[in-house]
């Protein structure tokens, strides 16, 4: 079965420099990766282009509108949405096609960091649990086509959070789960801002999205709370 990898990005060239050629190196069959762009300013659509990837431009700097965007031009059976900034497990494509067969509709993986603090640690120790909070972006996401499109996609209206959205109804009516493996994330938010101050940010958002105030103002808040580069 076909893999689709939908990567949104903005101003991402650097880790698309590794991402898409190690995507390309691990792939043992039939996939295709699909960039979607948000009007990078540096070399991020050239380097895509050149490296292998389908490059769709989207109007919109949202990345729920950039993973359905993608949608719209992938030609696999299974979807499986990635952040520029992962290293994806080498065996991904057995083990998500192993999955979708035994009856999994949608999953992710566990994480590490690209750290040796032991905080990032902890944090990344709580991704192998499918709670409440799994299913974030950055533990990548797999899912079938037929379910993807049968839920609609991301809601846009979730200009923040919209994978946990998204998660949270697949969940409702399907078999999703935490393969037991994990992939790399970069450390850069941690990096730029302190432990602590990430921490916050994402409590005090995730404390917000389930009283349901409007994400425009989460996603105003986080951008305050947190630097980003």
């Amino acid at each position: 079965m076909k893999i689709s990898i939908i990567i949104p990005i903005y101003n991402e060239e650097e880790n698309l420099r590794k991402l898409v050629p190690s995507i390309f190196k691990k792939s043992k069959g039939d996939l295709e990766i699909i960039v979607v762009d948000a009007g990078s300013t540096d070399k991020s659509v050239l380097i895509s282009k050149t490296l292998g990837a389908k490059v769709i431009e989207s109007p919109k700097k949202s990345r729920a509108a950039q993973m359905n965007l993608g949608a719209k031009f992938a030609t696999g059976g299974i979807f499986y949405f990635v952040h520029a900034d992962t290293s994806l497990h080498d065996d991904f494509e057995t083990d998500i096609i192993q999955a979708v067969s035994k009856g999994i509709n949608a999953g992710c993986y566990r994480y590490q960091f690209d750290s040796k603090k032991i905080l990032l640690k902890m944090n990344a120790w709580f991704t192998r649990f499918n709670g409440i909070l799994a299913g974030g972006g950055d533990q990548t996401l797999f899912i079938e086509r037929e379910i993807f499109e049968s839920l609609g996609g991301f809601d846009e209206y979730f200009t923040i959070m919209e994978d946990f959205e998204f998660v949270g109804r697949i969940k409702k009516k399907y078999n999703f789960q935490v393969l037991p493996k994990r992939i790399i994330v970069s450390a850069r938010k941690y990096d730029t801002n302190s432990w602590l101050r990430v921490q916050i940010a994402n409590l005090t958002v995730f404390t917000l999205f389930f009283f349901r105030k409007s994400p425009d103002s989460l996603k105003s808040i986080y951008t305050k709370l947190l630097k980003y580069r």
